[in-house]
């Protein structure tokens, strides 16, 4: 009977050995690709990645999304918020499974980027070509975008050609949530705004960091662990490195190109992305078409670690996907989306993968 009773139970725990054996499937990420219209674009893209397969698919764009230049989600109710780049802009609040819940004017023309604070619920928009930020309060249960305040910007560059006056390129709101921080590449400046989320109000702006001039300031990242910012210049296409005061301003710290060496053709740095770790940024140019890979230290100082071709046309974003140890290139112009791996020190390598998305211009993780 023992012999029997040990048997079974060895059985008995095989099996559940064997049940227990395969690793639990990764889920699936969802993505979703913002294309311009003019550029062939149909919508919305909504795109799937298996990791357990390492297979890619770009699923039938959503129609009467067009021109979708920047998105963030995590609203009310689900709320997925996308900007319409157009020269009356707006901005719009989407149920899950893309249904429109609501739209409101940015009252401002070609809006390209949002900033979310989600615990007051209360969105900030630049709106580029108008150059200022529109800050809306939305409604707490569906996300519909209410009609915002409007703040111009004002000034210009000496770069007459692409700072002929304001275009604010970027917004965020400060770690700490006292600020709210604009960009504005036609006035080489980054500004900031006290912000009560209690209120749900901003002050005035003021200049929080100048820029050298022509240099055309785009985006801005914040490291994760330090009081430190760093800002990509599109017209002078380098890297700048600022420490941010408690007071909403920063002073810089250090700059780099964002180039190889020796490269004298066109180009404009786009994108700027840092890892969670706080240990490796990312920077794309268009025109170079690469990506610049930068090394931070202990102290958030960067040093180059790679260039490597963005593998098309015109790399205008791209996203970071940590978890999959992935890179998304969206290259604008060659109507292509590049996959890169991400080895253990942050370099990066071709997959080889391409996924065909026209006028790819934002890309966005669900």
């Amino acid at each position: 009977m023992t012999d029997w009773t040990m048997t079974r139970r060895s059985a008995l725990t095989a099996m559940a050995a064997t049940i227990a054996v395969p690793a639990a499937a990764k889920r699936s990420i969802r993505l979703i690709a913002g294309t311009y219209a003019r550029e062939g674009g149909k919508g919305l893209y909504p795109i799937a990645y298996d990791p357990d397969r390492d297979r890619w698919q770009v699923e039938a764009p959503i129609p009467g999304i067009d021109d979708a230049s920047f998105g963030v989600g995590g609203g009310p109710g689900g709320a997925y918020f996308l900007v319409r780049e157009q020269t009356q802009g707006e901005i719009s609040a989407y149920a899950p499974g893309w249904a429109k819940r609501g739209t409101a004017p940015t009252k401002g023309a070609d809006p390209c980027y949002i900033a979310f604070d989600r615990a007051s619920g209360c969105l900030a928009v630049a709106n580029y070509s108008s150059g200022g930020v529109a800050f809306h309060r939305l409604d707490p249960r569906t996300g519909v975008p209410g009609d915002p305040v409007l703040f111009d910007h004002v000034g210009k560059g000496p770069n007459t050609a692409r700072q002929e006056g304001p275009h604010a390129h970027w917004v965020g709101f400060s770690p700490d949530r006292r600020w709210l921080h604009s960009i504005d590449l036609g006035t080489d400046t980054l500004y900031a705004y006290r912000f009560d989320p209690t209120a749900r109000t901003l002050a005035r702006p003021v200049a929080a960091w100048h820029a050298d001039p022509g240099a055309g300031p785009r985006h801005l990242v914040h490291h994760p662990r330090l009081p430190r910012a760093y800002v990509v210049c599109e017209l002078s296409n380098t890297l700048m490195t600022l420490d941010a005061g408690a007071d909403g301003r920063f002073v810089t710290r250090s700059r780099l190109s964002t180039l190889p060496a020796g490269y004298r053709g066109a180009s404009q740095a786009a994108h700027i992305a840092i890892d969670p770790t706080g240990r490796r940024l990312y920077v794309s140019n268009r025109g170079q078409n690469g990506i610049a890979v930068f090394a931070l230290d202990a102290a958030g100082v960067p040093t180059l670690l790679q260039h490597i071709a963005s593998g098309g046309d015109w790399p205008r974003f791209f996203l970071l996907l940590d978890d999959a140890r992935r890179m998304v290139v969206a290259n604008e112009r060659s109507a292509t989306l590049a996959i890169f791996a991400i080895g253990p020190d942050g370099r990066l390598s071709a997959t080889g993968q391409q996924l065909a998305v026209p006028g790819a211009v934002f890309l966005g993780r669900l």
